[in-house]
Formats: structure tokens, C-alpha cells, sequence
């Protein structure tokens, strides 16, 4: 918690409670990627000219980020092909398959579109890509401090096929999940990184297709199998945090239609000290706060999102600042932060928001949490 002083009426000294904004993650590919991913799915490019393309967009995504307030960024995901399948995305397709699509976890969007993942067809699970090469790549560009996201085991255990791999039963692969998963995070905590942020957008998902709840306990213990490797570091596990959402993909989610009252209680049983949780594209933005207050444990950090990445609207510092005090009548200061619902392109091919109109969200985000601080502390 970041602290200043001022002076009251009395000249007596009293502490400055900061609020901690985030960006979620992923930012709009620029145009040159997109084309050059195009090009590269052809074959009119290779491997080496696509990671030069690569480099140069997060070398200018990381200037463009660096001038829209002070403190943490990320890399903006650029070289990512989806915050899901990173990890997995360099084995296709020697040890993946999409031929039994009936097999295959697919994730349904409002708009009807669908994002799938692929089925694991070889042993042992392993990753191909870890996040820390993002973050090498970050160091390169900036010195500010650096936020990397990854992905959840749970999202990742619905890579195994329904029919078993022979001689590889579903136990060992998600012992082998939860050491990758681990792996992961540690090797983006000891390269420096400020945060690292599981994404857990199926959360909400999961009530979807299992209504009786099973399954999202189910997806919180295995989350809490990786997380509870890092209880015995506090400067690690203090790093580590959780991002909850209803999806954002082409303009669309895939579970805003599920109650989120009946999906916090559970996430709020997951080992971490940090919650990203989406609050700006909720109906009843009052009734979640109603819940939160009910569950926030006295060393836990709520990151509330006020920004909609998928509203075509650019919301104003005041909007923001209005969500951010309608908050703290549930969330003490001390344990408020600011964020933004989802990221702005999850997926690489995902264009449905300009890099312009997401900077003008991110701004409005530090600005309006800047001037809610500004009057909480006042008020104290």
C-alpha cells in the first residue's frame, strides 16, 4: 500500500491511502501484426520475420501504454496468439488436434461465434511456451514495472480428451497442469515481474455448463493447488492475483447472463490476496458490491473493474470516478483498486476496438481514479 502525507486543519500529519490502477492485460494488435499473422498462416512469411513484427509492436504498444499514466504496464499481449492457449499454442500440431471437435471444449459468445480449445493427444502435458519470455522481451523496452498475465490450470484442464490417453490417466496430467502452471508463475516472479494475474474467465463460465456448481469447485481446487505452492513466499504470493470475468471477445461475452452472486462466494475461496473482478458491464453493480463486502477477507486487495472494454461509449473520468465512490460505500479504501472488465483483445485476431479508443479507456481509468482519491482522502 502506497502512502503520502498531508496536512489537516491542525497541521497534524495523516497518511495519503494511494489507489491502485491495472490494466487487465491485452491490448489491440497493431496493424502491421495482424497482417503480418495473415501472412504468416500462409506461408508468405517465416517464423523469424513474424517474430521481428512481433518485437515491434510491443516495443511501441509498451511507449503508447508508458504515456497513459504513471506505474505498471504490460506488454499489451501482442505476441501472445490468446491469453488461453499461449502455453500449448508452439505443440500444434504434433501433440494437439481439432479433429474431433465433438471433443473439443468450445466456448459459445452472445454473437454465436466460438472460441475452441484443442484436444491433448500425447503425453506427458507440458507447456511449449512459457510467459516469461513476454516478460524478457517487456524488460527490454521499459524500466517501469511490469505486470504479466497468464493462464489459469483450470481453464487449461479442458485440453484432455474425454476418452482417456492410453497409459496417461487424467490424475497424472493435471499433476504434470499443476507443475507447468507453477512453473509459469515462478519464472515470471523470479525475472522481477510487479504482478502476476491468473486469468479465471471460465469461472463464470462454469456455472453455465454445470449449474449444480460441482464444476467451478472443481476448477477453485485445482487453481488452489498452484496457488498454494507459493503460501510459504509472501513477496511471491503477495504478487499473485486472480481476474474474473464474463469473457470479452468480438464485442460479445459468453456468461453475463449468469447471476455473479452465485459465482463469488466460491472465487472468493480461492488462496490469493489480489481479485480483478469486472463490475462496469454488471445490470446491479450495487448488489455485487453487496456481496464483495460480504466475503472481503481483511488482507485481501479488491481491483473493481470501471471501465467496459466492449462499450462502444469511452467513458469520462467523472464516470469513472462515480463508480469508484459508489464502491468504497462497500470496499474500504485501503483495500480498493481499479481496473478494467477484461482485456481489449484476449484473442490476437480480435479487432472489434481501435488502439486509439482503448487508450482513451485506459486514460479515463488512471484520471478517474486520480480524482477519486483525491476526494476519499479528503472525506477521511
Amino acid at each position: 500500500m502506497a502512502f503520502r502525507t498531508t496536512a489537516n486543519f491542525n497541521n497534524a500529519p495523516k497518511p495519503w491511502i494511494t489507489i491502485p490502477t491495472e490494466l487487465i492485460g491485452s491490448i489491440p494488435r497493431i496493424t502491421a501484426l495482424l497482417e503480418g499473422q495473415q501472412a504468416y498462416k500462409a506461408g508468405r512469411i517465416s517464423k523469424n520475420q513474424l517474430d521481428v513484427l512481433q518485437d515491434k509492436a510491443v516495443r511501441q504498444t509498451i511507449a503508447e501504454l508508458e504515456k497513459t499514466g504513471p506505474g505498471q504496464i504490460t506488454d499489451g499481449e501482442q505476441a501472445k496468439p490468446s491469453f488461453l492457449i499461449y502455453p500449448i499454442a508452439p505443440l500444434y500440431p504434433s501433440e494437439y488436434t481439432f479433429d474431433d471437435m465433438i471433443d473439443c471444449f468450445t466456448i459459445i459468445f452472445s454473437d454465436g461465434h466460438q472460441r475452441t480449445l484443442p484436444r491433448l493427444t500425447k503425453a506427458p502435458f507440458r507447456y511449449g511456451k512459457y510467459a516469461v519470455d513476454y516478460v524478457r522481451k517487456a524488460q527490454q523496452y521499459t524500466c517501469r514495472p511490469i505486470k504479466q498475465a497468464v493462464i489459469s490450470p483450470s481453464a487449461l484442464s479442458n485440453v484432455y480428451p474425454r476418452p482417456t490417453i492410453p497409459g496417461y490417466t487424467r490424475e497424472q496430467f493435471l499433476d504434470d497442469l499443476v507443475n507447468e502452471v507453477e512453473k509459469d508463475i515462478r519464472l515470471c516472479l523470479e525475472a522481477g515481474v510487479d504482478k502476476v494475474q491468473m486469468d479465471f474467465t471460465e469461472a463464470r463460465l462454469s456455472l453455465k455448463i454445470d449449474p449444480s456448481g460441482k464444476l467451478l469447485r472443481n476448477f477453485v481446487q485445482l487453481n488452489n493447488r498452484v496457488l498454494d505452492r507459493f503460501a510459504d513466499n509472501p513477496e511471491y504470493y503477495n504478487k499473485i492475483g486472480i481476474h474474473i470475468c464474463p469473457g470479452g471477445d468480438r464485442d460479445s461475452h459468453h456468461s453475463l447472463d449468469i447471476d455473479y452472486t452465485l459465482v463469488l462466494p466460491l472465487i472468493f475461496d480461492l488462496h490469493v490476496k489480489h481479485f480483478y473482478v469486472s463490475l462496469a458491464s454488471e445490470r446491479d453493480r450495487k448488489k455485487v458490491l453487496t456481496m464483495i463486502r460480504e466475503y472481503i477477507q481483511p488482507d485481501h486487495r479488491i481491483f473493481i473493474g470501471v471501465i467496459d472494454p466492449i462499450d462502444a461509449r469511452v467513458e469520462n473520468a467523472e464516470q469513472v470516478c462515480d463508480r469508484i465512490l459508489e464502491a468504497a460505500r462497500f470496499i474500504n479504501i485501503e483495500q480498493l483498486g481499479t481496473t478494467d472488465d477484461c482485456g481489449y483483445a484476449p484473442f490476437s485476431d480480435d479487432e472489434s476496438t481501435t488502439r486509439a479508443k482503448c487508450y482513451d479507456k485506459i486514460r479515463a481509468r488512471v484520471d478517474g481514479t486520480r480524482m477519486a482519491e483525491r476526494i476519499l482522502n479528503t472525506r477521511k
